[in-house]
């Protein structure tokens, strides 16, 4: 036993010395902080953690594992719901040290590399006008958002993030590198638009950006007494909206803090959290019918687009515990908006909540087969969350966020946007990509046959 820890501790010295970025184990400085992931519900120690800084450490890193049959973990921002950016006893390999964004605005593209947050990428973009469509926290990872397609604020304007995907430098299962667009390695880069890491680790992106600066946002917030009645007018006026404006439905309890006004403070509430063209007469438009319902807060302003995409940051920092559950939806009906009201009566907790987000206008322009993400069809991608500091809180707001998952999943698309999903087993992941799967497999098979990148809503490789 004692000669076999003494290879082992020679073979990850070995490892350390190929790193520039540095090699972590237990028993390191920093190894405490460095396997923390952004759900606190997760807590696996990771037998190694390579902090890379180039490709160069990646190449070195993925080698390792897969020479040693060592469980392979890729963490970007870490915040994988699943907490699928670490492992236990395995090989973490660690990307956020590779944050790095080149704009060039003459092209409207950027250069992202691997390991950069959300917020890193509108820092850079901003200040020329520019965007890309992304999530709705800014410490998000921007790999781990693209890989599962990219839902966010500018969904229906300009598409999911995946969808101004232009290539992807990858590091494949025996450390080789290659460059994945339209025209090299087609189906590679079709795979990694929506198909999760199940391919090798990004270590770059090359988007297109979007011309946005300011936009008209914020939230609307309507009493309880009034969620069905909310809901229902917000799914009519979102089927009448134009690409320019969007709006992500809301159950949620009122932030204890700035700029709510005092007297909603902690007051369970339905809302939306508007997105919209800044300028557009159909903004106002729309924006005109929502006021209608008289909501009783109305913080539709406006504002940078950075400024809402870090909006929800200081609410959820890392460490909170949180347990998702998800689906998409093609219709939203009145059954299902009365389930989800009935649902949604019960928040377990401050931070619980439920949102609803559309994925239609832009994104329903791509075809169902043309990306690996497969419902180009669905109106909604809705997701549940319990989500508590608290640790002794876990079973409560796992269990209440699977049984309203439990009473809306009848009126499912049948899939979730994969990002949401906890560890549901395969038949869950298969359900996520539908058609596209045996597709999926297949190059699997070709770019990872032995399943190097498993640590992940898993995409088996086909027979």
């Amino acid at each position: 036993m004692a000669k076999a820890i003494e290879l082992d501790d020679r073979a990850a010295e070995e490892l350390g010395s190929r790193l520039r970025g540095g090699l972590l184990r237990p028993r390191d400085e920093g190894y405490e902080s460095a396997r923390k992931v952004y759900n606190g519900m997760i807590d696996r120690r990771p037998a190694l953690i390579a902090r890379c800084v180039d490709v160069a450490d990646v190449i070195a890193a993925v080698r390792f594992a897969g020479e040693r049959g060592l469980d392979l973990a890729v963490r970007g921002g870490g915040h994988n719901g699943a907490g699928l950016g670490t492992c236990e006893g395995g090989l973490v390999v660690d990307l956020s040290p590779m944050r790095g964004v080149v704009v060039d605005p003459a092209s409207a593209t950027a250069g992202v590399a691997g390991g950069c947050v959300l917020g890193d990428v509108d820092h850079a973009t901003h200040p020329f006008g520019l965007a890309l469509p992304m999530g709705f926290i800014s410490t998000t990872g921007v790999g781990g958002l693209t890989l599962g397609g990219g839902i966010g604020h500018l969904t229906r304007r300009f598409g999911l993030t995946v969808d101004s995907l232009l290539g992807a430098d990858v590091v494949l299962h025996d450390g080789a590198l290659v460059h994945a667009d339209e025209e090299h390695h087609p189906d590679l880069f079709w795979a990694l638009r929506g198909g999760g890491g199940n391919f090798g680790v990004v270590t770059s992106f090359h988007f297109r950006l979007h011309p946005v600066s300011t936009v008209m946002a914020g939230p609307m917030l309507w009493e309880m007494d009034r969620a069905t009645e909310a809901m229902a007018a917000y799914r009519d006026l979102m089927r009448d909206a134009p690409e320019e404006v969007n709006g992500f439905f809301a159950f949620l309890t009122v932030p204890p803090a700035p700029p709510f006004p005092e007297h909603l403070w902690l007051r369970p509430m339905c809302g939306v959290v508007w997105c919209c063209a800044d300028g557009a007469a159909a903004t106002d438009r729309m924006l005109g019918r929502a006021r209608e319902l008289a909501p009783v807060l109305d913080g539709v302003q406006r504002m940078p687009l950075p400024v809402l995409q870090s909006a929800f940051d200081p609410l959820y920092p890392p460490g909170l515990q949180w347990y998702w559950r998800a689906d998409f939806a093609n219709e939203l009906g009145d059954e299902a908006i009365r389930r989800h009201v009935e649902q949604a009566a019960d928040l377990p907790t401050p931070l619980s909540t439920m949102h609803l987000y559309p994925i239609d206008g832009a994104a329903h322009r791509v075809g169902p087969e043309d990306t690996a993400f497969r419902f180009r069809d669905a109106r909604f991608a809705e997701v549940i969350v319990g989500v508590d500091p608290d640790p002794a809180e876990a079973e409560r707001i796992r269990s209440w966020t699977v049984r309203y998952w439990e009473a809306l999943h009848p009126f499912s698309a049948g899939g979730a946007y994969v990002n949401f999903l906890m560890d549901e087993g395969e038949d869950r992941v298969r359900a996520t990509y539908g058609a596209n799967y045996p597709r999926l497999a297949a190059i699997k098979r070709r770019y990872d046959p032995g399943n190097l990148f498993h640590v992940n809503q898993n995409i088996r490789p086909a027979a």
